[in-house]
């Protein structure tokens, strides 16, 4: 594979949810080893945040970059974290 079909590849994590895609790639200039990869998350339409994984963290390349981790999106964190609220609702039918 060339570096040039690598970049743009669609990346799962562990669970097979989609990430987001390659968007650069950090090179060792004395090995010409990977070091890290910047995929680009897709939060919604408008917005997108980037994330740097080691080369370490892929555990296959091929039709689609697949990572040895799971990454939590934004979204589901944001759940995770929500409050809890009781309510009350009071029968006014007497």
């Amino acid at each position: 594979m060339q570096i040039k079909e690598f970049i743009g590849s669609t990346v799962l994590d562990k669970n097979a949810n989609v990430v987001g895609k390659v968007d650069n790639v950090d090179f060792d200039t004395a090995t010409g080893k990977i070091e890290a990869v910047t995929l680009t998350l897709q939060k919604n339409i408008f917005s997108r945040d980037e994330l740097e994984i080691s080369f370490e963290d892929i555990a296959t390349i091929g039709a689609y970059v697949i990572l040895n981790k799971e990454i939590e999106k934004e979204e589901e964190a944001e759940e995770a974290e929500a409050e809890t609220v009781e309510v009350e609702i009071e029968d006014d039918t007497e």
